[in-house]
């Protein structure tokens, strides 16, 4: 069965977009990178927040705008939203997070469910289903914008898998 992986990078700081969701911050530190390259294959679905869904894009202007992981990944995208747009092809707008992870679990199979978007992964793991956390820190400190989690409560125990790789216990 799939499992829900909230993969990101961030600043140091803890940042996964600046202010205004701006993603341009991203741009000068993508390229190869043996883990994603790694990764990349065993994702069978997104499961994508709104805001990420329409929002700013870190490979603007280049080949792979547009296209998630910059064109290196194609496959089903559940949005989870209120307020569906236009209907886009392989996108599935689904209103309720329940639906919506249990959607892209199926169309996933065995693969993971990537999870983009800091609000829908705090969903996540508030709801207990947020299984695995993949935090790629990359050398900058932005200050302020989008944190990679912000909410409050108790904290999460995780058990190291692997560099920068987690399971969310309990």
């Amino acid at each position: 069965m799939a499992k829900l992986l909230y993969a990101f990078s961030c600043s140091v700081d803890g940042f996964i977009a600046g202010p205004g969701g701006d993603m341009s911050w991203l741009t000068p530190h993508l390229g190869p990178d043996p883990l994603v390259d790694d990764l990349i294959p065993r994702i069978g679905a997104l499961l994508v927040g709104r805001r990420t869904y329409g929002g700013d894009d870190p490979h603007r202007g280049g080949e792979g705008e547009g296209k998630a992981f910059g064109g290196g990944w194609e496959g089903p995208q559940f949005v989870l939203t209120h307020h569906a747009p236009a209907p886009a092809p392989g996108v599935t707008f689904v209103g309720d997070l329940t639906t919506a992870v249990a959607a892209a679990k199926a169309a996933a199979g065995e693969k993971y469910v990537n999870v983009l978007g800091a609000d829908v992964a705090r969903q996540c793991l508030e709801a207990g289903l947020l299984d695995e956390i993949l935090a790629l820190p990359v050398p900058v400190l932005l200050g302020s914008g989008v944190r990679m989690f912000d909410r409050a409560g108790p904290a999460v125990e995780l058990e190291p898998l692997a560099p920068h790789w987690y399971r969310v216990l309990g």
